[in-house]
């Protein structure tokens, strides 16, 4: 019988080896099938410590951190390390806790001329307090940027064992079928999902609800993992997802598969989404102005401290 490990990787396989055309997209192929390796890898460490314990907090005392979260992340880093030595990595647990921090650690690739052309994003396990409180419902979250532009994306729910990946002009996957996302026209009939900590986005981020319950749209949902909202999007079970202030690492891999499963992608402005981006909104494409002008409206753009 497989392991989780070689299923995920057989189906990134049959996924990408049918639309390599060019040396591009071989290599994107090789970086999928690595990732997905590499995150079924991970995911068993998580659902085996589910529940562990927290060894200290970052940010703030919201801002959680157990071992698993490094141990996770040195697994990635290795995988990334020996099959594409060449590559950059940025992991959450290698930067200072904060958005001011995370934003530095990404200019810093960004504006060195002599970063890598390739980046590798990765959150170990987005949905930290989940985890600790034994809630089954965490997420590895791998983004591959080439040339500042996402490019490559892979979600990994380790509890549903299933396994979201996209990569740039050939469509979004759960576990080797293609998705995409819901056909919603209409805002009322939509389940928005959100999230935010007790901290300094509370005021933003319950301004933007009560806009939405006032449109009305059908529900509003916080799961407590925006790469696992970004991939619920992407195949349907959600409609669109909004947040203030989200780091490189929570976006990158949801926002290719929001994007090649046929969704939309931009912050709260409006302006398309980039690797600088922090407020965001990802949506089925049908339903994002009309919540967008809700959320605009509503002066649900940046932290409060940032206006």
């Amino acid at each position: 019988m497989r392991t989780n490990r070689e299923r995920f990787f057989l189906l990134a396989c049959n996924a990408s080896s049918t639309v390599a055309t060019t040396d591009f997209d071989n290599e994107l192929s090789e970086i999928l099938k690595v990732a997905c390796l590499a995150a079924a890898e991970g995911g068993q460490v998580i659902r085996d410590r589910l529940g562990a314990e927290v060894i200290k907090t970052k940010g703030n005392s919201q801002d959680l951190l157990t071992e698993v979260d490094a141990q996770v992340q040195t697994l990635l880093h290795q995988a990334q390390q020996q099959a594409f030595p060449h590559h950059s990595f940025l992991g959450e647990e290698s930067v200072s806790p904060g958005p001011v921090a995370a934003a530095a650690a990404l200019e810093g690739f960004l504006e060195d001329p002599n970063s890598p052309d390739w980046l590798w994003l990765v959150d170990p396990i987005d949905g930290t307090t989940n985890f600790v409180q034994s809630i089954p419902l965490s997420t590895i979250s791998i983004g591959v940027a080439y040339k500042g532009e996402v490019v490559a994306g892979v979600i990994l729910d380790p509890f549903r064992d299933e396994c979201f990946f996209a990569s740039k002009g050939k469509g979004a996957f759960c576990n080797g079928r293609p998705i995409q996302v819901g056909a919603v026209p209409a805002v009322g009939d939509a389940v928005v999902s959100t999230g935010f900590g007790a901290t300094g986005s509370s005021g933003p981020m319950l301004r933007g609800m009560n806009a939405l319950t006032e449109l009305p749209v059908r529900s509003i949902r916080m799961m407590g993992s925006a790469a696992i909202m970004f991939a619920w999007i992407g195949c349907g079970r959600l409609t669109a997802y909004f947040e203030v202030d989200l780091n490189v690492w929570d976006i990158a891999a949801g926002a290719i598969i929001v994007k090649e499963a046929g969704g939309k992608m931009s912050n709260i402005n409006g302006e398309d989404y980039s690797l600088r981006t922090r407020c965001i909104l990802a949506s089925n494409g049908k339903t994002h102005d009309e919540l967008m002008k809700a959320l605009q409206e509503a002066n649900c753009l940046s932290l409060d401290s940032q206006s």
